[in-house]
């Protein structure tokens, strides 16, 4: 092997630990429920339960806020709460490409219904997941990942809601809630594998 090959594998690898480092560094504050600002070319979405508010940065430039619902219950991340969870958390999975805004979804699965959308202040019965599903698991042991606080066991999305006028109210059981259009429009802009930090 060259010298100059053997420079240039040393200097990749040095590039690729401090992007690992750089990335540490960027979630720990999310970790402990602050908001971040991500690495460039990487999409990552805040949420702010306390403005009812879902921010996607790309890079360091915020290019989407969206109004959202979040647990009628406050936060927290005990199983059986139907609160909504802290910490940073990643789309593991994404749900629903092609179905029709409105869709019901039961138990992650396309029921073949359309929901009737609500713009005024109605509450339904149905706690109805509709359009879209961001399934999020967290990543902070003892926090949101294992034992009695996983959130992906405890099936937390962002989702959409046939309760549009209830938007910008805490409203759900412990899931984010986006309106029909909002929900279509960021499944298909962020892929699996987003990083999502939930604060207060």
């Amino acid at each position: 092997m060259g010298y100059d090959l053997k420079t240039r594998i040393v200097k990749r690898l040095g590039n690729i630990m401090k992007r690992k480092l750089f990335l540490i560094f960027l979630l720990f504050p999310l970790a402990i429920g602050y908001p971040i600002q991500s690495a460039a070319n990487e999409f990552i979405i805040t949420i702010n339960t306390s403005r009812q508010e879902l921010f996607v940065f790309e890079g360091r430039e915020i290019i989407r806020i969206y109004p959202v619902s979040t647990s009628r219950y406050g936060v927290g991340n005990e199983k059986n709460s139907d609160k909504t969870p802290l910490g940073t958390h990643f789309i593991v999975a994404k749900i629903g490409k092609d179905a029709k805004i409105g869709t019901i979804f039961e138990h992650r699965k396309n029921i073949g219904q359309i929901a009737e959308i609500y713009t005024d202040t109605t509450h339904i019965k149905e706690d109805l997941i509709t359009t879209r599903i961001l399934w999020l698991k967290g990543i902070v042991p003892g926090l949101n990942e294992g034992g009695e606080v996983d959130s992906y066991a405890r099936c937390i999305y962002i989702h959409g809601t046939p309760e549009e006028g209830l938007i910008g109210t805490p409203a759900s059981k412990g899931c984010i809630r986006m309106k029909n259009q909002d929900i279509f429009e960021l499944f298909d802009l962020v892929p699996e594998g987003t990083l999502v930090g939930i604060h207060e």
